[in-house]
């Protein structure tokens, strides 16, 4: 499979998972529910992201991933054609969970793959490439969703999602999928590999990265309506723009490593930077809030990049399973982080909820930590 390939099927898988997501004060008014409820539709998806893919690790180690990635694509593309049609938000609920028991099966299948195929630098470089893809296809979903429901209608956009899925789809040659690895006996085989103190200890970091990350994108729109009065989605699409931007910057985040003692040193030094940029949007300026944004979005891109790699580098265990495991980490903390800050919203609005991300992001800190110093004998990557 062409890598080109598989990075188109990567942006438009993750049109899939943020779509509803600049659309959420939409959805509130529209049923008539809560920030936190309405948030709930980004948390009933990446609950299922959170538990399925190491269980889906295990299952793609002795499977043809291609051929379950285009039949994973088709069943989005369905859903999201089901997905505009309900009038109900119990519904709208229940098709984002079915999404979320879809999307891991997508995700794990594409970093098995190159996981499979590719070793050593290309390895570290074609995982940073399916990393940028999926930072496009979440900084598209969220603008050309909230443009869609500007200009036309929020549900044109999942028709256009359902069209590319099914054409990216149709491109997809299972045949030509390399030959698995050998099978290991039972999962505890799989999973034994794993049982590494600093191995743990990054993923728990992936954890709280995630959860901040996904808090502030989550009720970025909340955020934006009350305390700068932004409430067109159009406008909220564009205060996304930082997102990309932040993404652009990161792009320098492999020299960096290589100017550091490892990759967790920096891994740490990016995590200060998160938790200054948290500080920083507490002050109630616009322009400072979206050059805060943008700077939170480029430490957490750096963090992610470089950990997906840095994961493999630890690892033993084989590509999917590894992967899984980082894909259940990273969406554990999205789930909890699209709906418990809400609460702090909620009951202590902007200021007490950056404080609680704030927070979180203090403990991935310190779970940094750890990982150095169970890795001072390792080099950087």
């Amino acid at each position: 499979m062409p890598l080109v390939l598989l990075l188109l099927c990567s942006v438009v898988t993750f049109f899939v998972l943020y779509a509803p997501q600049p659309l959420l004060v939409l959805f509130s008014s529209n049923f008539n529910v809560s920030p936190a409820q309405s948030g709930s539709l980004m948390s009933l998806t990446m609950l299922p992201l959170a538990i399925a893919p190491i269980v889906y690790g295990l299952f793609l180690a002795k499977r043809n991933v291609l051929l379950v990635l285009k039949m994973t694509m088709v069943g989005l593309a369905i859903s999201c054609l089901l997905f505009v049609h309900v009038d109900s938000f119990y519904l709208l609920q229940w098709l984002r969970f079915i999404q979320g028991l879809l999307l891991p099966a997508a995700l794990t299948s594409m970093t098995g793959y190159i996981g499979m195929r590719y070793q050593g630098t290309a390895l570290h470089k074609n995982m940073s490439l399916y990393i940028g893809s999926t930072i496009l296809g979440g900084y598209l979903g969220r603008v050309l969703s909230a443009s869609f429901a500007s200009m036309l209608d929020w549900q044109s956009f999942y028709y256009v999602i359902a069209v590319l899925l099914v054409l990216l789809s149709c491109l997809i040659k299972p045949s030509n999928h390399q030959a698995q690895i050998k099978a290991a006996n039972s999962p505890k085989d799989y999973l034994r590999p794993l049982k590494n103190r600093a191995l743990i200890s990054l993923y728990l970091a992936v954890f709280c990265m995630f959860f901040c990350f996904a808090g502030l994108m989550n009720f970025l729109p909340f955020i934006l309506q009350d305390t700068f009065a932004i409430t067109d989605p159009k406008d909220v699409g564009l205060v996304y723009t930082g997102y990309l931007v932040g993404a652009a910057l990161s792009v320098a985040s492999p020299w960096i490593v290589k100017k550091c003692p490892s990759a967790a040193v920096f891994i740490f030094w990016i995590f200060i930077l998160y938790v200054m940029t948290l500080t920083v949007m507490q002050f109630p300026s616009f322009w400072l809030f979206i050059t805060a944004f943008t700077l939170f979005c480029m430490a957490m891109f750096m963090i992610h990049t470089t950990a997906a790699g840095f994961a493999n580098h630890l690892s033993q265990a084989p590509s999917t399973v590894t992967n899984g495991a980082y894909v259940s980490f990273y969406y554990s903390g999205g789930a909890l982080g699209s709906f418990l800050p809400g609460f702090a919203f909620e009951h202590f609005g902007t200021h007490g909820f950056l404080l609680t991300l704030t927070f979180v992001c203090l403990l991935g800190t310190w779970c940094i930590t750890q990982v150095k110093e169970k890795t001072d004998n390792v080099q950087s990557l």
